[in-house]
């Protein structure tokens, strides 16, 4: 358990390309209702467990590296959720809430201390109730009308650790003694779906009803030019032209370019007085 400041590398946010185009800049505002919910369970209904810490801060984050984690997995109907607490963190629940002192008074070492069957059952009732709190809060995101029933304990397995490039929400805890406790919850990718879907920001409306929009192609403008006809001659005669000089030309289908690209022929017609072009074909 570390009784220094919190951890002083923060994870900072990777761009995953399959998330493109997806909101996760907006992660942390679930994140936040999420810290309100853990907060209110600490303080009320998991209080027992709980007594003496105080949530500090829920962030999105990856899953952390550690190989020494024991992750606890729940296949439930919005998903599957991993849950991990730091083994520092479990043995000091435990000595404040069985052996009877306070929270810094746990001198074992997390290397060499055994897994005993109390520890599980507090690691399946806490996985249990984070999940619970976590299945309520997408519940509430997505205006689903009936809440996901609660994780029973026959639920909650032993499970291998989530791909490191997998979302985990990453709680952090500190009690009185200014002791920090950390754990992570992991979505799958059908929940992660669910929690970025319960967050597209909703489209500002304009005063009035619009109507169909407009094609870009209708709203794109560009400069066409029309070439009427070219002659090439000799840079001799062009030094010897002079004023009331006439260079005879032959007016066919003029070329129609956009920015110097040649893409049409057309014809050329006179209107009211005003030379226009007419019959366009794809030049090729």
């Amino acid at each position: 358990m570390s009784n220094a400041t919190p951890d002083n590398n923060p994870q900072y946010q990777v761009l995953d390309p399959t998330l493109l185009g997806r909101p996760v800049h907006l992660l942390p505002q679930f994140a936040g209702r999420l810290q309100d919910d853990l907060d209110a369970a600490m303080q009320g209904s998991a209080r027992r467990y709980w007594a003496g810490w105080r949530l500090e801060n829920v962030e999105f984050g990856r899953v952390p590296r550690e190989q020494n984690l024991r992750w606890m997995a729940v296949n439930g109907a919005l998903g599957s959720v991993c849950v991990v607490f730091e083994r520092c963190l479990l043995l000091t629940l435990l000595e404040r809430r069985y052996g009877g002192r306070g929270a810094s008074a746990t001198q074992k070492d997390p290397q060499t201390e055994r897994v005993t069957a109390t520890e599980e059952r507090l690691t399946v009732v806490l996985t249990q109730q984070t999940v619970d709190l976590l299945y309520a809060r997408v519940a509430a995101s997505t205006g689903m009308e009936v809440a996901p029933r609660p994780v029973a304990a026959a639920a909650v397995t032993a499970a291998p650790a989530p791909a490191s490039n997998a979302w985990a929400v990453r709680i952090q805890v500190r009690n009185a003694e200014d002791q920090v406790g950390q754990f992570w919850i992991a979505p799958d990718q059908q929940l992660m779906a669910a929690i970025l879907g319960s967050l597209r920001p909703e489209l500002p409306r304009g005063p009035g009803a619009r109507g169909p929009a407009e094609p870009l192609a209708a709203k794109l403008q560009v400069k066409l030019e029309g070439r009427l006809a070219s002659k090439e001659i000799t840079l001799g005669a062009l030094f010897d032209l002079k004023v009331g000089d006439v260079i005879p030309v032959d007016v066919g289908r003029a070329d129609v370019l956009l920015d110097e690209a040649r893409l049409f022929t057309a014809a050329v017609a006179e209107s009211r007085g005003k030379l226009c072009l007419t019959s366009f074909e794809d030049a090729e």
